[in-house]
Order: C-alpha cells, then sequence, then structure tokens
C-alpha cells in the first residue's frame, strides 16, 4: 500500500504541527495521506472546539511569536488543496459521546483503529 498514514494522539502544539505540515506537503505533491485523530488530539477536529494547542516546549512558544499558520489551518489545506483525509477514531466519539455530525467539515468521517492500520498495511506510519 503507497500513500502516507498519520496518526494524531497528541494534543501539543509542535507535534499537531509536524504532522499538519507533512500530510499538507505529502498531500499538495500528490501522496494520498489518510490521518487518523485520536486521543488528546480528537478534541481539536470537534465543532465548537478550540484550535490553539498548548506549547509543549519552547519551540511551540516561538512559533506563536512569529504567527505560524496554526496547525488547524495547514490541515485544512491539505484536505482542500491535496488529496488527504482526516478521520476521526470511533471509539473517541463514542467515549467523548460526540457523532459524525459533531465532527469539523475537514473530518472524512469515523473510522475505527483496526480499519485504519489493515489500510496501512505495508506502508509507513507516522505518529505524532
Amino acid at each position: 500500500m503507497s500513500g502516507m498514514y498519520i496518526i494524531c494522539l497528541s494534543g501539543a502544539r509542535e507535534k499537531l504541527q509536524f504532522a499538519a505540515m507533512a500530510a499538507s506537503v505529502a498531500a499538495v505533491s500528490g501522496t494520498e495521506v489518510d490521518v487518523f485523530v485520536s486521543m488528546n488530539a480528537f478534541p481539536y477536529f470537534i465543532k465548537g472546539h478550540r484550535k490553539e494547542a498548548p506549547n509543549e516546549g519552547a519551540m511551540g512558544k516561538i512559533m506563536a511569536e512569529r504567527n505560524v499558520p496554526p496547525f488547524y489551518h495547514i490541515f485544512e489545506q491539505a484536505v482542500e488543496l491535496g488529496d488527504a483525509r482526516i478521520w476521526a477514531c470511533s471509539m473517541a466519539m463514542d467515549v467523548m459521546g460526540v457523532k459524525e455530525n459533531g465532527m469539523e467539515d475537514i473530518v472524512a468521517g469515523p473510522m475505527g483503529l483496526t480499519k485504519f492500520l489493515s489500510d496501512a498495511e505495508g506502508a509507513q506510519i507516522l505518529t505524532f
């Protein structure tokens, strides 16, 4: 299986930022990208949830000071300008009581981890 598979688990700005940049660059370069959001990354993809993640370290602070485009905007660009799909962890949806219509529009839909890993079989998986 070709393409890029990214799992976002962290709610830290730096990790979400790098995941978004990797997804965006790959997607606009013609690579199919599938992003699976779960755990602490999941809430940022719920409608109405804030999109500012806390800094994990000095780089996050510097990115904020230099007005680096926010990770969520970069994920939006990956979906709009390239071949990227963002999947919401179905377990996280259940745990948090979020229905599919409660997810942001850039989310392609719910997906279970088993299906995501099956789709990614033989491909490289990046985890943030």
